[in-house]
């Protein structure tokens, strides 16, 4: 399971920290992300992030997000600065893992996050 927090209300021009933990049987976690959704629209990719720390932004957050992860924790996090009120969104956290299942045998998932509400005003 993947559990999102820290959203919150901000006003435009501040910052907020978003987290996500992953609960449960994980053998390990290989590719991680954010992605939002704002009223009305698809969900969009935010960032990404690889087991090795790779990491991958849309156009319009680079320079303002910052995608990171703890993996002793099973954590993901992101940091945004300089948010706009387009920024608004119920945000997500996306993650790939391996649970063992035991007997060398392995199962590979994906899972979202329940998201966390984002709001930022003008």
């Amino acid at each position: 399971q993947l559990q999102a927090s820290g959203g919150g209300l901000v006003q435009a021009g501040g910052s907020l920290r978003v987290s996500c933990a992953a609960s449960g049987s994980v053998f390990s976690i290989n590719n991680m992300g954010w992605y939002r959704q704002a009223p009305g629209k698809e969900r969009e990719l935010v960032a990404t992030i690889s087991e090795g720390d790779i990491t991958n932004y849309a156009d319009s957050m680079k320079g303002r997000f910052t995608i990171s992860r703890d993996n002793a924790k099973n954590a993901l996090y992101l940091q945004m600065h300089n948010l706009k009120p387009e920024d608004t969104a119920v945000y997500y956290c996306n993650a790939e893992y391996r649970t063992d299942l035991g007997g060398g045998y392995y199962l590979d998932s994906a899972s979202w996050g329940q998201g966390t509400l984002v709001t930022v005003s003008s």
